[in-house]
């Protein structure tokens, strides 16, 4: 049996190298939404994106942070709660994003995953996160450790969105930042502007090309109301 594919099916394209390679350039700043795992009045996690965002803004980036201060448990509100609503849209405006969050016994908080668990999957047959790039990043109270970036990483794979390589994990969070919340000179705080250097970099290089990246032939099979059916399910 041949491994050719079946030249005659009219969804089957060769790539596109020119639109790939070429794709035509937008020239306002990149979107960066940022979200953060806790609370506290004195948040780490928050003091972490808070940095992060200034450091996003010096090298060209617009940014928004988003307060989950209000946000509901997921399926314990309707969509259209404003807090909810503003989520989503953020999310949707956004072409890259950064995820920080605690880890709380061994894992990311309750208060990152339900942020991310009220991001859908898809809008309309139309997946809000998917190729958009995401940075992820974790502060500890004691030893460094990577559980809560290691289930970040999961679950951006799940959302389809390009996670750098790099990522950022900060033990002691406590004594890395001083009494005005800023964040002490540190090779931390060096590893956190590696970070965002490089969900620039990407999202630079992603954000013209993502219609054609997410070019599936499996779903060129479907038309849109058929993915949206499929995609579109009730929560279990």
């Amino acid at each position: 049996m041949s491994d050719t594919p079946n030249v005659e099916d009219r969804h089957f394209h060769p790539i596109d190298t020119d639109r790939l390679l070429a794709p035509v350039r937008v020239t306002h700043a990149p979107r960066i939404l940022l979200l953060y795992g806790s609370l506290r009045d004195r948040s780490f996690s928050r003091l972490m994106t808070e940095e992060a965002a200034r450091v996003l803004t010096r090298l060209g980036a617009e940014t928004r942070v988003f307060c989950p201060s209000g946000l509901p448990l997921p399926d314990d509100a309707e969509v259209d709660h404003p807090k909810v609503q503003k989520l989503r849209d953020l999310v949707t405006w956004s072409e890259g994003m950064v995820w920080c969050s605690p880890e709380r016994h061994g894992a990311m908080t309750g208060i990152m995953k339900t942020q991310i668990d009220w991001i859908p999957l898809s809008l309309g047959g139309v997946r809000p996160t998917q190729g958009k790039t995401l940075a992820v990043m974790q502060v500890s109270g004691g030893s460094q450790s990577f559980n809560a970036v290691n289930q970040l990483r999961i679950l951006g794979r799940w959302m389809r969105l390009l996670t750098i390589p790099n990522q950022s994990s900060t033990p002691k969070a406590f004594l890395e930042f001083d009494d005005a919340g800023r964040m002490k000179p540190s090779p931390f705080y060096d590893r956190m502007v590696d970070v965002m250097e490089e969900l620039m970099k990407f999202t630079l290089l992603t954000r013209d090309n993502t219609a054609y990246l997410l070019d599936r032939y499996s779903e060129r099979k479907e038309s849109a109301a058929e993915l949206s059916k499929r995609v579109n399910q009730k929560a279990i």
